[in-house]
């Protein structure tokens, strides 16, 4: 179709030079263009350009009308600005999340390692409080008593009191002291004004009636613990035995 188009305008173009050579011959009455064709007013040059012109735009309407198209089909800029936003909102709320779950997770609020004087605060007042707590003299009682209310709190006061009732029963009769000395512990974990501790400890059993009698054994257990007041205090204990 392309090469008949040429063929075509390439005829108009020889015939309008030919009728400008016959300069001579009578002009026929000027006529409006219609716009067909081309316009016998105008120059050869430009009949050609224009003749031309129509050519490349029959030839690239189908060309213009992909352009046009692909304008149509592209996004406009508040479209693209409006998809930004929601991506953006949507990283924001997942970096939230993702904060929130670091926070929540054991192991980020765990300070054991990184608060050093707290850590040594904790482990000397335990420290004291567990041998307090888990000595006994039968010549004394009344200072158990007060070990358990200054260094014991929640439920570790009836865990203590069920773990030393035997001893608080035989110690009057056998004259019996015991002794904790904690020889070693470590703070599993510190949050705040929380901390679990592992405790290490030899306990020296001495009965001093008619024939003095002295055992020893070790014991190793957990504690947790509470600060009230600026004192660190024994919540719970748990002996591993079920």
């Amino acid at each position: 179709m392309s090469t008949t188009r040429h063929l075509v305008n390439r005829q108009r173009r020889l015939a309008t030079v030919a009728a400008a050579e016959r300069g001579a011959a009578p002009t026929a009455p000027a006529r409006p263009h219609t716009g067909r064709g081309p316009d016998p007013e105008k120059p050869a040059k430009e009949v050609e350009e224009a003749t031309e012109d129509s050519a490349d735009d029959e030839e690239g309407e189908p060309d213009g009308g992909k352009a046009a198209a692909r304008r149509l089909r592209r996004p406009s800029l508040p479209v693209v600005l409006c998809v930004l936003t929601v991506l953006l909102g949507a990283f924001a709320a997942w970096a939230f999340t993702s904060a929130a779950s670091l926070r929540d997770d054991p192991s980020r609020q765990n300070t054991a390692l990184t608060d050093i004087s707290r850590t040594s605060e904790v482990k000397g007042q335990i420290t004291e409080a567990v041998g307090a707590v888990f000595s006994y003299d039968y010549a004394a009682p009344t200072k158990a008593e007060t070990a358990v209310t200054k260094y014991l709190t929640g439920k570790a006061v009836q865990q203590h009191a069920d773990m030393l009732a035997e001893v608080r029963a035989q110690a009057p009769k056998q004259k019996l002291v015991l002794t904790t000395t904690v020889t070693d512990s470590g703070v599993e974990m510190l949050d705040g004004d929380r901390a679990r501790l592992l405790i290490y400890a030899d306990q020296r059993n001495t009965r001093t009636g008619k024939s003095e009698e002295t055992t020893y054994a070790a014991a190793m257990f957990s504690v947790d613990a509470v600060r009230k007041g600026g004192t660190w205090r024994i919540s719970s204990i748990d002996t591993f035995t079920r």
